[in-house]
């Protein structure tokens, strides 16, 4: 984490807590619009991120237009404005509330890994509002742990974390996450990814995301291989036609082992990785292209950014 000075710790947290209770006083659907509104506004003022968003729809999307990919950065910057309004009301809303602004697809896939006493592994994206992929399943009973990136901020990750354990869920640390996530998964418990973003060199392996060598994190296939986890993908896009969250459970991912690990890991990831950008393919404009995905590139190439 990077270091705070007091002053800029607690402005931090002063303007987190103000935001989150502002919004908080909102009914949900007003939350989330006024959300949107601040993702707008931050779509104008924001040129550095939208610099990199516009690079990365450019590395992704080189047949369409320039206008084009405008429209799929400002839906990003909706969506995250939509997802903070959201993520506001977890922590006071009614769950049947909180439950009724989603819709629920292949939960039966779900159900049917937990009737076989295996470990789970559900992962997911940066697509629509992924922190609903993990609060949604404690909305249900179905409280899982999480990896998380602790925010260099401690005082705001301490309203975060709060909120995203409201209902039961668990939150485990990256840093020295290792054993913790295997003790997870040994005592068959179910564990939560993400697996789409930029990481550091000895942690990940590239794979092909949309056609470019991207530096993924080998982790999820590694564990899943070691400990018979069952694998599914989980997203929540947003419908913007019935103003609802569609909580996703796509079926399980095969995991396959033909004897050589680093082979077999390698392969899975490359179809976990497949399987985010076919998702971010069905919802272009809900996908965080304002992160450098293609930042550590393979030795002797040069930087994208």
């Amino acid at each position: 984490m990077a270091k705070r000075g007091k002053v800029q710790t607690w402005v931090e947290y002063a303007v987190a807590r103000a935001i989150f209770a502002g919004l908080n006083t909102m009914p949900l659907n007003w939350a989330m619009k006024t959300g949107e509104g601040l993702g707008r506004i931050a779509y104008g003022t924001a040129g550095n991120l939208r610099r990199t968003g516009d690079r990365n729809l450019k590395l992704a999307f080189p047949e369409r237009t320039d206008e084009e990919r405008q429209e799929l950065l400002k839906g990003t910057f909706a969506g995250l404005g939509r997802q903070l309004g959201l993520f506001s009301k977890f922590a006071s809303d009614r769950r049947e509330t909180l439950l009724d602004i989603t819709r629920w697809e292949g939960l039966e896939h779900l159900e049917s890994a937990r009737a076989t006493k295996q470990p789970i592994i559900l992962f997911t994206g940066h697509v629509g509002a992924w922190e609903l992929s993990s609060f949604g399943l404690s909305l249900r009973d179905l409280p899982i742990c999480f990896l998380v990136r602790r925010l260099d901020n401690p005082r705001v990750e301490e309203i975060v974390d709060r909120i995203r354990m409201r209902f039961g869920n668990q939150s485990v640390d990256k840093r020295g996450a290792a054993r913790p996530m295997l003790n997870i998964l040994k005592s068959g418990g179910t564990l939560g990814l993400l697996v789409d973003l930029n990481t550091l060199d000895e942690e990940a392996i590239f794979v092909d995301f949309f056609g470019v060598p991207a530096s993924t994190t080998f982790m999820l296939a590694k564990l899943a291989l070691r400990t018979n986890a069952i694998v599914l993908p989980i997203f929540v896009p947003w419908d913007e036609h019935n103003r609802k969250f569609l909580v996703e459970i796509l079926a399980p991912v095969p995991v396959e082992r033909s004897g050589d690990e680093q082979e077999d890991i390698r392969k899975l990831t490359a179809n976990l990785t497949k399987v985010v950008e076919n998702y971010i393919r069905r919802y272009p404009d809900q996908w965080l292209w304002i992160h450098k995905r293609w930042k550590t590139r393979p030795k002797g190439e040069p930087e994208l950014y």
